[in-house]
């Protein structure tokens, strides 16, 4: 009877398969700049020595020192495993921000906001946290327009490619009214803003290309203004932003009004403690823009530490041909 009883129910799960759509194939996008490693130095297994690179890596500036990687031998009769041991920075390279990573102080919490005790760090994010669809706000063509006033090369200098926040050339607000009705709680927003081919390129930090003196698009004042409006008016909150910058934020919005960092990072202050994780230092987003829109899963793979701000994480995006 039992026998009788599973074959009929192959039998109709077969024929329910044959009659639904094929599965969609698939193709995945790695968003996710490597980490350039080096040797410790001697006398300090602490700190990375420069000139002793791992194969080709080349040291590019962000926060927190070069990773050391130390390998060691474990022996066998046929050979020997390598072992690694990494010291590496939390916000380095490609990297998740939990909502921990900022601890606001009293003025700047908001009505909306959860208090920094009560956010998630990395090792109580749950995998339906660091899942999500992506939707993309693409400004890369915008971003490209102003860079080719300077033969396709960022400038510090606004008079010659301008990237403040009255400027086109950032997120907007009516970019995210663009894509307002494809929020949801299970969204990642991605905004590609083609700056990852700028990405270190191991000059001082603020003088990078990639930093520009301040001067790169991200998400101007209004942008984030527009996302919390439309989260509340829909009551619901996005699992976070994913930009191939340094810190989801205009570069205006990031170094604020002054050198004391007065009214500074406006995306981290009013957004983490609304829940939301960012990641930051992705690539390859345009790959993601062309595919077909609501048809990309992104996976953030980051590590599971206690007590852990955020970290260096491999980002995948999981997209319908």
């Amino acid at each position: 009877m039992y026998r009788g009883i599973l074959l009929s129910a192959m039998a109709a799960a077969t024929l329910a398969l044959a009659a639904g759509p094929a599965a969609a194939e698939s193709f995945t996008i790695d968003l996710t700049h490597p980490i350039p490693t080096f040797k410790p130095m001697e006398g300090d297994p602490m700190k990375p020595d420069p000139n002793q690179p791992w194969l080709n890596s080349v040291a590019h500036p962000s926060f927190g020192q070069q990773a050391v990687l130390s390998i060691s031998q474990f022996p066998t009769s046929d050979g020997h495993f390598d072992l690694g041991q990494i010291i590496l920075s939390e916000h380095h390279g490609t990297h998740l921000d939990t909502s921990g990573h900022y601890v606001n102080n009293p003025e700047s919490m908001e009505a909306g906001g959860m208090a920094p005790g009560k956010r998630k760090l990395a090792h109580q994010l749950g995998a339906g946290d660091l899942i999500g669809t992506a939707v993309v706000i693409d400004i890369s063509g915008r971003v490209q327009s102003e860079l080719d006033k300077n033969g396709g090369k960022p400038s510090p200098d606004k008079s010659v490619t301008d990237f403040s926040n009255s400027s086109a050339n950032v997120v907007t607000a009516d970019d995210i009214a663009a894509v307002a009705d494809r929020l949801s709680n299970d969204t990642w927003l991605v905004l590609n803003l083609g700056w990852s081919d700028y990405f270190f390129q191991g000059t001082d930090f603020a003088k990078d290309p990639y930093i520009n003196g301040w001067n790169h698009p991200g998400m101007n004042k209004a942008a984030v203004d527009k996302l919390i409006s439309v989260m509340d008016a829909k009551d619901i909150r996005i699992k976070g932003i994913i930009a191939d910058n340094i810190g989801i934020d205009s570069g205006a919005s990031a170094i604020g009004d002054d050198d004391k960092w007065t009214n500074s990072w406006d995306a981290h202050v009013r957004l983490l403690q609304r829940g939301l994780l960012f990641v930051e230092n992705a690539t390859n987003l345009g790959q993601v823009a062309m595919a077909k829109a609501g048809s990309c899963t992104v996976v953030v793979g980051a590590p599971k530490h206690v007590r852990g701000t955020g970290g260096p994480s491999r980002i995948l995006a999981i997209c319908e041909k």
